[in-house]
């Protein structure tokens, strides 16, 4: 793990918490969680926006965001983001988190790695699921 800086994906946060992550997975994240992570405004949105959550749900999902350090939508995101979008075929909101990890040089954790392989300077690392 080393000094790699993470930026955690939606989906690998619902996974977490739903419990669907294998145990290697769990423990992974878990170290994380013990040190300081990263997610981008556009996750923060993403799960407590989520519809249909119980407050247990949406209290568990708080503090994990208030936990992070959020990456606010800033004006080298932006640039990049807009870079990103002209040269693939991306959804804004991924390419947003796709931005905010080059510009702060962070790996980002997610299972939805077809949409992020093919974005030239972004690191990204896939989790096991049960």
């Amino acid at each position: 793990m080393g000094n790699q800086n993470y930026l955690i994906d939606t989906n690998i946060s619902i996974y977490y918490f739903g419990l669907v992550l294998s145990r290697d997975s769990v423990i992974f994240l878990d170290e994380i969680f013990k040190k300081t992570y990263y997610i981008s405004v556009i996750n923060r949105i993403e799960l407590l926006g989520c519809e249909g959550l119980n407050q247990n749900e949406y209290d568990a999902l708080e503090t994990f965001t208030d936990r992070a350090i959020v990456f606010e939508l800033e004006e080298a995101i932006i640039r990049e983001t807009i870079r990103i979008r002209r040269h693939f075929k991306i959804k804004l909101p991924d390419a947003i988190i796709a931005a905010t990890c080059i510009i702060y040089n962070c790996c980002l954790i997610t299972n939805n790695t077809k949409d992020f392989t093919k974005i030239e300077g972004l690191q990204t690392h896939s989790l096991e699921l049960v």
